[in-house]
């Protein structure tokens, strides 16, 4: 579940979130979601992906229905088929820049030829069909022997890779003037599409959605506890998102980048922080390598879950991976030849439909089953106070919110 969470939402989407969203006040509003919403909203949908056992589709199916389940249940499948053709670009070019960084190095001239390659259409393309491929295959190879194994060999690189770099780039000059400079909130300047933002990242971070969670908590033990999977799954984010800023922000803040670069701002900043390390070619391309494998895990799962819960009798496992291949091969195309979409898609479908999707889950299991089975699969004592206060919080503040934050954003946007 750490695997899933743990990826490019932590090192490539909150960075240009908090830089484009609202910079320190966006970082509070999104701690703020992630205890009060993410954790209560995780610890549903896992729920609900236990009960179930059989992917999105059968999961909404069973809370609200044949009918109306099922069709909610193809529409979020249909979401993270999209989503993921867009992310197979973005985890591409981490591919490639870990592929760069070992061939060529870090310096002013081999950034320049990086920055070129990385604007080639065509190299994006031919990168993210060559990932589609690999990661599919890992998928046919079945979960315990691809994603579990590759998971524990590179999580420790990961994590040791990025305490050497922030411990380099809090000793850049003026670093820490220029942090405590950024860490001065402006909330002056959070609208509704900031919370919005923040909210979109909080859910997006760990994976809510009804799909990834559900998907992956079908695998889930029966003796587990499905609160103290919440609680590692949202810790081990959190502290991701965290460590990742603590190394990124100074850098970016020292060498005079933008923040609200966008999408592009980790490919922009991390040649530049790698150049100054000692050792930078090696430790980079240690950490390019990690975060390449960490994001392929999160493509992963992306994969996984249409492919979990889409059934048809009359295809194979093989047949199925092929045809999903090759949709996903074609659906890659625009965001590889015109990147510039990727943060427009990602916002509608990265934050807004994650969004729904956990709403909806949670709508359905606190109200649509009569929370039948649920509270007593949570808690020890169902019909205690803390039992009693939680019910209230999931069936009314939480859907309550959402639907409000949703709400201010397409009126302030659209309207």
């Amino acid at each position: 579940m750490v695997g899933v969470a743990v990826g490019l939402g932590n090192v490539w989407r909150f960075p240009y979130m908090m830089g484009s969203y609202g910079g320190s006040a966006f970082l509070i509003i999104y701690l703020i979601f992630t205890v009060l919403f993410a954790f209560p909203a995780l610890v549903t949908e896992i729920s609900l992906g236990k009960m179930s056992g059989k992917g999105t589709i059968a999961a909404y199916a069973s809370i609200f229905g044949d009918r109306f389940g099922k069709g909610l249940g193809y529409l979020l499948v249909a979401v993270v088929t999209i989503a993921g053709s867009y992310y197979a670009v973005v985890v591409a070019n981490v591919w490639y820049s870990a592929f760069f960084s070992i061939v060529e190095g870090f310096s002013p001239e081999s950034s320049v030829q990086y920055q070129e390659a990385l604007g080639s259409s065509v190299l994006q393309y031919a990168f993210t069909t060559l990932l589609i491929i690999v990661s599919l295959t890992v998928v046919y190879l079945g979960l315990k022997k691809g994603i579990e194994r590759i998971s524990m060999i590179i999580m420790p690189l990961f994590v040791l890779a990025m305490l050497y770099m922030i411990i380099h780039a809090w000793m850049l000059p003026g670093a820490i003037d220029q942090v405590r400079a950024f860490l001065s909130p402006d909330f002056d300047s959070v609208g509704s599409t900031e919370i919005f933002a923040a909210l979109g990242q909080a859910f997006f971070s760990v994976g809510l959605g009804g799909t990834f969670v559900i998907v992956y908590s079908g695998y889930i033990a029966e003796s587990s506890q499905i609160p103290r999977i919440a609680i590692f799954t949202c810790l081990g984010d959190l502290g991701s998102s965290v460590l990742v800023s603590l190394f990124l922000v100074p850098a970016i803040l020292v060498f005079g980048l933008e923040m609200n670069a966008g999408p592009s701002l980790i490919f922009n900043t991390l040649p530049a922080l790698f150049e100054t390390l000692p050792a930078g070619r090696f430790i980079g391309s240690l950490f390019l390598v990690s975060l390449s494998l960490v994001a392929f895990l999160s493509l992963i799962a992306a994969f996984q879950v249409p492919l979990s819960s889409l059934k048809i009798n009359s295809f194979s496992k093989k047949k199925m991976i092929v045809g999903f291949g090759m949709l996903q091969i074609l659906l890659t195309l625009p965001s590889a030849f015109y990147p510039e979409i990727i943060g427009t898609l990602d916002l509608i479908f990265g934050s807004g439909m994650q969004v729904f999707g956990s709403m909806m889950a949670i709508v359905g299991v606190w109200w649509g089953v009569k929370n039948k089975g649920y509270l007593e699969l949570l808690f020890k004592n169902p019909s205690g106070l803390f039992a009693t206060i939680s019910k209230f919080w999931l069936r009314w503040a939480i859907p309550t919110t959402l639907f409000a934050v949703l709400i201010g954003y397409l009126y302030e946007n659209f309207l």
